[in-house]
């Protein structure tokens, strides 16, 4: 009897347990009846149960939670053209959330992936649309906030259709494909090369103007100091010169005297030195013994 009231009581907790949900803040939930959706019998429209706890009819209804907090689709860069057919690689998000959760889970059944799918496809319609009307110089020198007000502006519908609300479109960055950047770098590098050969060339030119012109004024200067000290040496050769005239001409007999003893010192500066003169040589001529 024991163990009958127990299983009783067993029973009767799982009964209570199961019929009763929580719907949690940041969630709103649907309720299946089997496989059809619970509807409201005043209105005939899907019943979406807000936070708070409610009831439901245990092994008969399941309860389906959808997240109505803020969603954000940040997905790889799409690959737009502009109006000059040119390519650029457009990275942008979507902020968004349910506001309508009976044509939300209608469209996308319930799933969260379709419909980032089904609203990542809408907001790059309009960004392609803005940026096809566009070149490229607009859309870098400042029209980017035109073009996100505008597919803003067309993600408007999404509330009708998907039952979403988007909040707010960015573009986080604009950049070009990676094999025209890397064409553009390559033609970047070749026209700064082509450049900087020319500056070499001028620098080169300048460098030899500079150095023929160093060279120039370096011969001038040496000739003209080559000049000067010629002309210097001709005036101390010439006032040497009339130091030794004016000299000979006060006492001519005294400097020949001199001249001779000069010569004699370096002629017997060595032992070794041997001269061979005639005796009678004006060589010797103050050696001789003078006569009266």
């Amino acid at each position: 009897m024991k163990n009958f009231i127990l299983a009783i009581s067993a029973a009767l907790f799982l009964l209570v347990v199961s019929s009763v949900f929580v719907v949690f803040e940041g969630q709103r939930g649907i309720v299946f009846e089997f496989s059809k959706i619970k509807r409201d019998s005043s209105t005939g429209l899907m019943k979406v149960y807000e936070p708070g706890l409610h009831f439901k009819l245990p092994f008969i209804n399941t309860v389906r939670k959808l997240d109505a907090r803020i969603q954000t689709v940040d997905e790889a860069p799409d690959r737009f053209v502009t109006s000059e057919k040119k390519d650029l690689m457009v990275d942008s998000f979507v902020k968004w959330r349910i506001v309508d959760f009976s044509t939300y889970y209608l469209r996308t059944s319930g799933s969260i992936e379709n419909a980032r799918a089904l609203l990542k496809q809408k907001v790059n319609n309009g960004l392609r649309t803005e940026v096809g009307s566009r070149t490229i110089k607009e859309i870098v020198s400042g029209d980017r906030d035109s073009i996100m007000e505008k597919a803003l502006e067309s993600a408007v519908s999404s509330r009708e259709e998907l039952g979403i609300e988007v909040i707010d479109v960015r573009i986080k960055a604009i950049n070009l494909p990676a094999e025209v950047s890397a064409s553009i770098y390559e033609r970047m590098r070749a026209e700064r090369t082509a450049v900087a050969k020319e500056h070499r060339s001028q620098g080169q030119e300048q460098s030899e103007i500079i150095r023929a012109t160093i060279d120039a004024k370096v011969t001038v200067m040496l000739a003209e100091a080559q000049k000067k000290a010629h002309e210097v040496r001709g005036l101390g050769d010439a006032l040497a010169a009339k130091v030794y005239a004016d000299a000979y001409n006060k006492d001519a007999d005294f400097y020949k005297f001199y001249r001779s003893l000069e010569a004699y010192e370096k002629s017997f500066n060595s032992k070794n030195d041997i001269m061979v003169v005639k005796p009678d040589s004006d060589f010797f001529h103050y050696l001789k013994k003078s006569e009266k």
